[in-house]
Formats: C-alpha cells, sequence, structure tokens
C-alpha cells in the first residue's frame, strides 16, 4: 500500500492522532459486543427460543465471522484502508439493531450470522491498521488496542445492565445504542492512517485459506482464547458447583476476570517494549500455568478466585500479540491476520462447550486441568512470536523491527 496521500510523509503527530483514533474505533467496537451480551435474555424471550435453541442461536456470529474475515482485505484493497473501516465499522454498529428485531429461532440465526460477519470483517480491518500504526511508532501498542476494546465491552455492557434494570426494549436500547455508537465510529475513523494499494498490485483472492505462519500464530492465540473462554463463562460455576461460593461470590469472580484482563492488557504494551513478546508470552503462560493449578486443588472460592485472576493476568496479552505477529508474518497482513482472527474466533466458540462437554463425562476440576496444560503450551509454543516481536536490543528472543510497514506503505 501507499502512503496517505494527504500526508506523503507521516508525522509523528500524524501518527499519534492514528494510534488515538485506532483505539476509539477498537472501544466502539467492543462496546457493539457489550451491549449486545447483557440483552441476551431478552432477545431470548421475543424470539420464543429454548436453551438449546439460544446455544445453536449463538453459534453464528462466529460462523459469519470465520465466512466474512477474509474479505476484509480484499474490501480494504478495492476501497482503501479508511474507507473499508469506515464502511465494515458503520455495518458492525447497525447490526447491533437486528437480534433484537427476530421473532423466531430462523429469523435470530440470519441476525446473528449478519452480526457475526460484520463483526470479524470490521475486526480485520481494524487490527491491521492498528499493526500499521504500531510498525510507524516502532513500539508495541497491539495489548493497549485490545485493551480499549474490553473498555468498551465493559461501558457496553453497564449501559445494556441499567437499560434491562429498568426494563427498556431491547430493540429501542439497541437502536439508540447503535446510532450512537455509528457517530462515534465515524468520527473516529476521520483520523485513521489511509493506506491504499499500488496500482500495480493484485487484488487478494475473495476466499482463501489461511498462510500456514498464521494457523501456527493461531495455534498459541488458541491456548490464550481456550483459557479466556472457560474462565469467562465457567468461572462462575466453578465457585459455586465445586466450591459451594455464594452465587453473589461466583459472579463478582467473572467480574473480577474480565477487569483483570482489561487492566492487564492496557498495562501491557510496557512490558512488551521492555522485555519483548517472546519474553511476556512465555512468562504469561507460566502465570496463567500457575493460575490453573491454583484453581485445580483451591480448597476454597478465595484460592479459585486468585487462581483465576492469574489465569486472566497470564493470557491477556496473547491474543494482541498474536494479531501483531501475524501482520508481520508475510506480505499480506490482512490475510495472516484474518487466519489468526478464524482461529481465535472458532475455538471461542468451542471452548465454553468442550468445557462443559467434559465436565458432564468427568467433572469441572478434569475441565480445568486441561485449561491448565493448554495455559502450559503458551510456555512452549511462544517462540512462534519470535517473527513479530518488537524487542531488538539486548534480547535473544528479538528479532529486527521491519523497516517496511506490515501493509508494504
Amino acid at each position: 500500500m501507499t502512503k496517505d496521500p494527504e500526508v506523503p510523509v507521516f508525522g509523528t503527530e500524524r501518527v499519534r492522532r492514528a494510534r488515538y483514533a485506532v483505539a476509539a474505533v477498537f472501544t466502539v467496537h467492543g462496546a457493539v459486543t457489550g451491549s449486545f451480551a447483557t440483552r441476551v435474555p431478552w432477545i431470548q424471550d421475543h424470539a420464543s427460543v429454548s436453551a438449546g435453541q439460544l446455544g445453536l442461536a449463538l453459534a453464528f456470529p462466529a460462523i459469519g465471522a470465520s465466512l466474512a474475515m477474509p474479505l476484509a482485505s480484499r474490501i480494504s484493497h478495492r476501497f482503501g484502508a479508511r474507507t473499508a473501516l469506515r464502511g465494515l465499522l458503520t455495518l458492525w454498529t447497525l447490526a447491533l439493531i437486528l437480534p433484537a428485531l427476530a421473532p423466531n429461532l430462523v429469523a435470530l440465526c440470519a441476525a446473528l450470522l449478519v452480526y457475526g460477519a460484520t463483526a470479524g470483517m470490521s475486526d480485520v480491518a481494524m487490527n491491521a491498521l492498528g499493526i500499521e500504526v504500531e510498525n510507524r511508532l516502532d513500539k508495541s501498542i497491539m495489548s493497549g488496542l485490545h485493551g480499549m476494546w474490553s473498555v468498551g465491552a465493559l461501558i457496553g455492557s453497564a449501559a445494556g445492565t441499567v437499560a434491562a434494570h429498568i426494563g427498556t426494549d431491547a430493540r429501542l436500547h439497541h437502536t439508540v445504542m447503535a446510532l450512537v455508537l455509528t457517530a462515534l465510529g465515524l468520527i473516529a475513523c476521520r483520523d485513521v492512517l489511509d493506506l491504499r494499494s499500488a496500482q500495480d498490485e493484485e487484488p487478494p483472492p475473495r476466499f482463501a485459506l489461511p498462510p500456514r505462519s498464521a494457523l501456527v500464530i493461531g495455534a498459541v492465540g488458541f491456548c490464550a482464547v481456550f483459557a479466556e473462554g472457560a474462565s469467562l463463562d465457567w468461572s462462575a460455576v466453578y465457585l459455586k458447583d465445586v466450591l459451594d461460593g455464594s452465587a453473589g461470590l461466583a459472579a463478582a469472580s467473572t467480574t473480577a476476570f474480565a477487569l483483570t484482563m482489561a487492566v492487564a492488557r492496557i498495562a501491557g504494551d510496557r512490558v512488551v517494549d521492555r522485555f519483548g513478546a517472546v519474553r511476556t508470552v512465555r512468562t504469561g503462560g507460566l502465570l496463567a500455568t500457575a493460575g490453573g493449578l491454583l484453581v485445580v486443588v483451591a480448597p476454597a472460592p478465595a484460592f479459585a478466585m486468585c487462581g483465576f485472576g492469574l489465569l486472566g493476568l497470564g493470557v491477556a496479552v496473547v491474543v494482541p500479540l498474536a494479531f501483531a505477529a501475524a501482520g508481520r508474518s508475510g506480505p499480506n497482513p490482512s490475510q495472516a491476520i484474518a487466519g489468526v482472527a478464524t482461529v481465535t474466533y472458532t475455538c471461542g466458540l468451542v471452548a465454553p462447550s468442550l468445557i462443559g462437554s467434559l465436565a458432564e463425562a468427568t467433572s469441572l476440576v478434569v475441565s480445568f486441568g486441561v485449561v491448565t496444560a493448554l495455559a502450559f503450551g503458551l510456555v512452549l509454543a511462544a517462540g512462534v512470536l519470535r517473527a513479530g516481536d518488537r524487542k531488538v536490543s539486548g534480547s535473544a528472543d528479538a528479532a529486527p523491527a521491519p523497516t517496511r510497514s506490515s501493509a508494504g506503505a
């Protein structure tokens, strides 16, 4: 891609504005997810679906995302990075309206398919631009960007909790949120980098298998997302059913885990710049492994809550670093990012159900033994992130920082 046509040479101030703009985009993206999650019970009642049918419907966002994410790089090639992100983010924020309008299971599945497709495409586009800004600043920012996504999710869920508490119709709530977030997203997109493909550059394929490098990096993301998804969805159940914790304490463990993830991601960039991606992930893997072991052997809820906190702290920066490494792993960063995102989205879908199935066959303690083993996999596999490591001075983990941007600008 060529440089921004309005600014032939990016100045430091221009790139800093782009960093804040992309951070705002991540926040908006997360707020949509948080807004939707809090109104799922309302949507279930409105569509008159059973718990099993709702579980089926909730598989469709991941299906839509996996199918549509490879298209993001082609859209960016055709329209330019800024225009593509503006359009895809707008589709995503407006897609928030659709699930609450669904009157039955079929309509809900269709709405969630669109919801997931727009989520995945905008996710790829914003991560690609985030990596571009990171390259130009020559310091880690991806962990902080994903931290801002978590902040957005917390803001959206807080607003949704209030709306649910006062009995607001989810159709009204989501319409208002969609319009507000669309406006904020359009404002944020004004300052992102406007990268465009060279005239003689071949467009990426509409659909293509992820490159092998992306699949290898995605395996690291798989370990982290599996631990994250299992902890988010099952920590409350674990405290209540295994350790006889109160319902309030069980709910608090999930909130604490989410807050730990958000804080660790926001603070993670300084750690990555200081120690490099490989050392950071290895250390995080050790913390997550210790946390998993503490959960498995916990004699009381307080010990398990500490274990879940260590799990969240240990895996928090892994996915952002996987995206960053994917964006530097080949000539087509969007395609590589889409490959890693496909692995993580799919894992996010299957992890909770696999934990449940394993718990039914054995116990939740055994299930979190598996989570602990996968967490230790981060220690063993962290080296695959070496190609994207930004730590370049005095580190055996380091690889030279790229002299060209991830988009080839």
